[in-house]
């Protein structure tokens, strides 16, 4: 975002100088869950040695517990720059007002269709046969579901340091949210102060989790050899299940943006499609929004958006829309409630569409492992959903990751159109404010 589009003393935006360059190995994390699954097929036939499972297995356990560690201090630190940086946002303008509402709009309605939508469709094609038991473990035991009485009395936590030791993590949320509105109104500098602070803890949190994505191919082997050891192949069709699953829901929301695009934007179909190419084939090459920014401009000029609309849009929406996040976030903890038993019960689900409309603005352009860590680690325990599958699941979030990217961009565009024709004229606008 640039300072044109925000106040002078938005401190959030210095966030994204202090991000660390985090490398994912994700091809080699690929490499370990195949090899993984490879190993504990041959030993699922050899019941003497199934302690050697057993033992690896552990070694998983380990390198996941990593992960879970640092979700409660990353996610406030998020939480409280996402709203401070919204609250900066909106301070800029009506324009900037109505760009946040279209943003929640959209993402409203994407994440409560997700809960709609997705228990029934896994009843109508359930989970494969045997592969329910495949990626659960001892570990894996269900939270308590909390009943509708029990759920509003954990919003507002009475010690919020209990709340995380517990991983209750929606009452933790709802205090950090609440400690970052009050930080938008203390003067600039203690605001600016408690933003860096804040910033530097999140900024800590992802090298840690950089340490432990690091030894991703060996943690993920070593989990992947014990579900194979236990189940034999059924975690392979349920991982294939879930990928068609998850990525279907991005593909619901990347078709859903070509309507957006025609009804609300009024632009040709066709026209709209053309100029989404060049974005689309440099999001899928890059799985970045960031570096799709360029050419998500190059479309917008191609459809005649003026300049001045294109430019406050694009970079907010780069910032903080991300359209198929919290559908695609919700998606994975569901499909994780049914592997591992748990109820989703109206509660849970409302539950669930809450925590994931809370935690989309506060992750930050990193890349998908680390936001799959992030984001759906809150959802699934708030939900009460074992969050032990994520470990395998993150192997495989690079086929997931390539609908999040394609999904959010295109619907980056049509947002842009949707708020720019709600500002004026479109074509001669657009020239005449240096669009060519």
């Amino acid at each position: 975002m640039t300072d044109a589009t925000r106040p002078d003393d938005a401190e959030p935006g210095d966030f994204a100088a202090m991000i660390p360059a985090v490398r994912v190995p994700a091809t080699l994390t690929f490499a370990g869950l195949v090899g993984g699954f490879a190993v504990g097929l041959i030993l699922a036939g050899q019941p003497g040695l199934s302690g050697v499972a057993t033992g690896v297995e552990a070694l998983g356990g380990l390198w996941l517990r990593g992960l879970q560690m640092t979700i409660i201090p990353l996610v406030a630190s998020l939480i409280v720059l996402g709203v401070i940086q919204m609250v900066a946002a909106a301070s800029a303008g009506a324009m900037a007002r109505r760009t946040l509402g279209l943003f929640t709009l959209v993402l409203a309605i994407g994440t409560s269709l997700t809960a709609l939508v997705i228990p029934p469709l896994l009843d109508r094609v359930p989970i494969p046969a045997g592969a329910v038991q495949a990626l659960r473990t001892a570990r894996d035991t269900p939270a308590k579901v909390p009943g509708l009485a029990d759920f509003l009395n954990s919003l507002v936590p009475t010690n919020v340091i209990d709340a995380a030791a517990r991983d209750a993590i929606l009452p933790t949320v709802v205090f950090f949210t609440l400690l970052a509105a009050a930080i938008t109104r203390l003067p600039a500098l203690p605001r600016r102060q408690m933003s860096e602070l804040f910033a530097a803890i999140a900024a800590a949190m992802l090298i840690v989790i950089g340490w432990v994505l690091r030894l991703a191919p060996v943690g993920v082997f070593a989990l992947a050899l014990g579900v194979a050891a236990r189940s034999g192949g059924g975690a392979i069709a349920a991982l294939a299940h879930y990928i068609v699953l998850v990525s279907g829901v991005g593909g619901v929301v990347l078709i859903a943006s070509y309507g957006v695009a025609v009804t609300a934007g009024r632009l040709p179909l066709g026209a709209f499609a053309r100029a989404l190419l060049p974005v689309q084939a440099v999001a899928f090459s890059t799985q970045s929004s960031l570096a799709s920014l360029p050419a998500m401009l190059a479309a917008c000029r191609t459809l005649g958006v003026r300049a001045a609309s294109a430019e406050f849009v694009l970079p907010l929406a780069v910032a903080l829309f991300r359209a198929t996040s919290p559908a695609m976030n919700l998606a994975v903890a569901i499909y994780v409630a049914r592997l591992t038993g748990v109820a989703l019960t109206p509660t849970v689900l409302i539950t669930g569409v809450v925590m994931a409309l809370l935690v989309s603005p506060s992750t930050v352009s990193l890349p998908g492992s680390i936001s799959f860590i992030s984001t759906i680690g809150p959802i699934a325990l708030a939900m009460g959903v074992p969050v032990g599958p994520l470990g395998l699941l993150v192997a495989v979030e690079m086929l997931p990751d390539l609908m999040r990217t394609l999904g959010n961009v295109t619907m980056d565009v049509a947002v842009t159109a949707v708020l720019d024709r709600r500002g004026g004229t479109r074509a001669a606008a657009g020239r005449s404010d240096g669009a060519d």
